[in-house]
């Protein structure tokens, strides 16, 4: 059951962008590697500005995962018909790539981007009710659909958890990687030095010894 749920969910995503976009599809277990192995940019935002008639919008980023900017806020653009137009202003985990000298980016639809909602007028129909005398009854149908999308909602939640939590652990595991870097640099820095030192100390060492021999040998 659980297994369906996240096909619903994937479906849910790429329901708009499917007729646009050729999107290879990508199971749960590979959707952080190969999102960040894609895109020049991966952070978690929310969407403060959207503009649907030039179709640009404006995020502020609360957490950078990959990529370098320098700003907090980063604006962006429809390109084409297979990026996507965050229209909702809420929480996204977005992975885009840069556009017009890194000053705009470009989210595809074929990325694992996901807002904290499920775009309202991307829900796919609830499956059918087998017993045909509840299929007559309309309150019935209405509660079936609330709970569909209700399942729908909460599967989006547990996939956006569950990629800003490996985010994280990804960027805490690279920190990781960088500081262990410094630590060996400073580590080779100081090992050079050490070397340095006692040739330094065996050149004065052994030029003591021969001013001493020399004056020795002017005393005979």
């Amino acid at each position: 059951m659980k297994l369906k749920y996240n096909s619903i969910i994937v479906f849910v995503f790429f329901f708009n962008y499917s007729f646009s976009c050729d999107c290879k599809p990508i199971d749960r277990e590979n959707i952080i590697e190969k999102g960040l192995k894609l895109s020049e940019i991966v952070f978690y935002g929310e969407v403060i500005k959207v503009d649907s008639v030039s179709k640009t919008f404006t995020f502020r980023i609360i957490e950078l995962f990959k990529g370098k900017y320098n700003s907090q806020y980063i604006k962006g653009k429809e390109f084409t018909s297979c990026s996507i137009l965050p229209i909702q202003k809420q929480l996204w985990i977005v992975y885009a790539d840069f556009r017009k000298d890194k000053t705009m980016i470009d989210i595809s639809g074929c990325a694992p981007s996901i807002g904290f909602n499920p775009p309202q007028n991307s829900f796919p129909p609830p499956p059918q009710i087998s017993n045909p005398y509840k299929r007559k009854e309309k309150q019935l149908e209405l509660l079936s659909e609330s709970v569909w999308k209700l399942q729908l909602e909460n599967e989006n939640l547990i996939d956006w958890i569950y990629q800003l939590e490996r985010l994280r652990a990804y960027k805490k595991s690279q920190e990781k990687n960088h500081d262990q870097q410094k630590t060996e640099v400073k580590n080779e820095i100081y090992s050079k030095y050490i070397i340095i030192s006692l040739i330094a100390n065996i050149v004065l060492f052994l030029s003591l010894i021969f001013v001493i021999l020399k004056k020795k040998n002017l005393a005979k």
